[in-house]
């Protein structure tokens, strides 16, 4: 992507500390997260903290495809912004382009084969007179036309590529999704994916296209082939036998230095791994590779040998900070655990000292941990690290039972193994830090959203009969389906994980054969069982099945299943830990000390009542601007907040249509600047919508 002049001087002045004033020439956000280094930054300035009370909404646009029956749709996108254009994606899953100064729709898609994914967005490419659109939905990456969202016939095969072709392995089912937009370098589309986490996952290589005909022009191959750099870590031909590994969450680029900087996934099986001994290179790591040839330059492991799902969750941010007197680039990635690893940009060695850290605990039969896990000892964590009967809420429901409930569990540190017994993750299993990631300034000031709510669960033998032809749909549901939608088949409490109980009402046969060959949402599809099998489902989700079994083709080598993805909350309906729930940090970078952290998002009810602000749980990023105000939704009260990045006040909120799970973005036309949020909902409870929500000054 070649920077026009007004991106040079926003950049510039941005690195200045300047503000560009509102008479300033249109400036664009023409990237996921504003720009290469995933910042979330802009140097825009017309907004201040005197005047973001004043404002109002300037246009909205009703991108379609909400499910507003069941409100399980959702939009993650941050809308992007070039020459006064916006693209984003629907609730539907279709990539659209808008008028930004008014929401116009100028062009929306109507693509078939988007099932089975959610979409954070899109990636822009041009060069000359050439303007390009890559989208991913479903199994495939689309060129558009950025003038009019026609498909260019000329890539790939009829204009998209599909993701699962040179990543296959056997025993592999087909799930994957282009989820994260992709990155852009000269010609390049740099890609990851989001792949299964069950040990059916497919390879989680990262490649890089042609941007004009879809050809691979390199690969990474996350899980090292016999004799790669990295195999020793794993067992013999482990291409043949483990998935995972792979770049779902996003990568940032230093398009200068020519580096690509890509944080990788959990190898899959996620929470066992006594069929992967050794430390399982690259799974877990920040890889920087070169990214006209993806050779690789360095790397650091974050967590060895992952059987938390521990995966570092957003793309890292790039940045300069003043270290030991000098400026120094630096990466810098935020995790699930709530520690930040801040690395030298061009060697990866570490800028604040990491502790590799012994945790003796004991593990299911079959498990080997590994030695020590890297702790960084700064920047201070921005989340609580423990969980014991003393971090209960004063208000939890029920204390006595549930502190009873405490005492027979395994909990109080990070990186316990799971067992049988049931094991706390503090802070939860999807963070902490969450896919929406952190926010930097040029001073070297990181803000970074996250959640602390207790999550447990535990593993427990796999029930596969001795006679395999006798295995039925309860069975088979319980082995698949169970650990995310509950053995009751009820979900979880905060509707992560839908109800299936009665979903003979809402659906009908063929329709839940549907989502379990293509998936829906963030639920995989399941190719990697057999017909047979997955007709035995169908028929006990619909109560129509008996108690006769059938033959089941598939196959494990993993001797575990968990228990689920269980946020604890008491009986009430909430977290049964002590506030603040949702936080918003902000955190020195240069000196690895915390600045500040507030509450982030409330329960109305509760703070009628004389409690603080508790926060809850969240999705969705920051953005900052050089005027000093940091913007975010993200919270489950569908609210829209603006804070002063000095000191952690707010200073304006506003109600949204639906709850903003996304990243904000802004951008100027005409010399006025807006701040743009996708309103989808759909999770934690909250109803689904399909709005994106323009602010303005008057």
């Amino acid at each position: 992507m070649k920077l026009t002049p007004i991106l040079l001087s926003a950049a510039f002045a941005a690195l200045c500390g300047f503000v560009i004033s509102s008479h300033s020439a249109d400036q664009n956000w023409p990237e996921y997260n504003g720009d290469g280094a995933r910042s979330h930054y802009s140097a825009l300035g017309q907004i201040t903290k005197d005047n973001v009370t004043q404002l109002q909404v300037a246009w909205t646009y009703a991108s379609g495809g909400a499910d507003t029956n069941r409100n399980r749709t959702q939009m993650q996108c941050n809308p992007i912004v070039v020459d006064g254009i916006l693209y984003g994606v629907s609730a539907g899953i279709q990539a659209f382009a808008v008028n930004a100064a008014t929401g116009e729709e100028i062009w929306k898609t109507n693509l078939k084969d988007n099932a089975g994914t959610l979409s954070r967005g899109v990636t822009y490419w041009s060069e000359g007179n050439e303007k390009r659109i890559f989208f991913g939905a479903g199994k495939y990456i689309y060129a558009l036309n950025a003038a009019d969202g026609s498909s260019i016939s000329t890539f790939g095969v009829s204009g998209r590529i599909d993701l699962r072709i040179g990543i296959g392995r056997p025993g592999a089912d087909d799930y994957i999704t282009s989820n994260t937009p992709n990155t852009i370098y000269k010609n390049l589309l740099i890609t990851g994916a989001r792949v299964n986490e069950n040990e059916t996952a497919l390879l989680g290589d990262v490649r890089a296209y042609d941007v004009r005909t879809g050809k691979v022009v390199w690969t990474f191959n996350t899980i090292p082939a016999p004799g790669e750099y990295g195999s020793e870590t794993w067992p013999a031909n482990a291409r043949e036998h483990f998935g995972g590994a792979n770049a779902w969450a996003g990568m940032a680029i230093d398009r200068r230095r020519g580096i690509v900087y890509i944080p990788t996934g959990s190898a899959a099986y996620d929470f066992y791994g006594g069929n992967r001994p050794g430390d399982n290179l690259f799974a877990n790591c920040l890889i920087a590779l070169d990214a006209a040839t993806g050779k690789r330059l360095w790397h650091y492991q974050l967590v060895h040998h992952d059987i938390w799902d521990r995966d570092p969750p957003c793309p890292p941010n790039l940045v300069t900070v003043t270290h030991k007197g000098k400026p120094v680039d630096a990466v810098v990635q935020v995790t699930k655990q709530g520690y930040v690893f801040v690395l030298d940009r061009a060697t990866g060695k570490p800028l604040f000292p990491i502790k590799e850290t012994a945790f003796h605990f004991p593990t299911i039969a079959g498990e080997k941990v590994a030695a020590t896990q890297p702790i960084p000892t700064l920047p201070v964590p921005f989340t609580r690290q423990a969980f014991t009967a003393k971090d209960f809420n004063p208000f939890v429901a029920d204390r006595d039972s549930l502190v009873g409930l405490l005492s027979k569990a395994k909990t109080g540190s990070a990186y316990i193994p799971i067992t049988s017994d049931m094991t706390i993750f503090y802070p939860g299993t999807d963070g902490g830090a969450q896919w929406g990631g952190a926010a930097t300034d040029p001073g070297g000031i990181m803000y970074v959203p996250a959640k602390e709510i207790p999550v447990y669960t535990s593993l427990v033998k796999k029930k596969i009969p001795d006679n395999a032809s006798a295995v039925t749909g309860a069975q088979l549901y319980q082995m698949h389906c169970a650990a995310c939608h509950g053995a009751d088949k009820m979900g979880n409490h905060d509707g992560s994980y839908p109800s299936l109980a009665n979903l003979e009402k809402r659906l009908k046969p063929a329709q839940i054969a549907a989502v379990l060959q293509n998936g829906r949402g963030m639920m995989p599809s399941f190719t990697h069982i057999s017909d047979a099998e997955r007709k035995s489902i169908i028929a006990y989700l619909s109560n129509e099945g008996s108690a006769e079994g059938i033959k089941m083709d598939s196959k494990s080598n993993v001797p575990y299943q968990h228990t689920g993805y269980n946020r604890w909350y008491d009986r009430n309906g909430y977290p049964v830990s002590q506030p603040p729930w949702g936080t918003l940090t902000a955190v020195d970078l240069n000196t690895g000390q915390r600045k500040w952290q507030v509450p982030l998002g409330e329960y109305k009810e509760l703070t009628a009542k004389g409690i603080p602000p508790t926060g809850t749980d969240n999705y969705g990023g920051p953005l900052v601007t050089a005027s000093g105000l940091i913007f975010i939704a993200a919270s489950r009260d569908e609210q829209f907040r603006a804070f002063d990045k000095e000191t952690g006040k707010q200073l304006w909120h506003a109600a949204l249509p639906a709850a903003g799970y996304a990243s904000a973005s802004t951008y100027s036309v005409s010399g006025r600047q807006y701040v743009v949020i996708a309103c989808g909902g759909g999770k934690l409870n909250t109803k689904s919508g399909d709005r994106y929500v323009a602010f303005a000054l008057p």
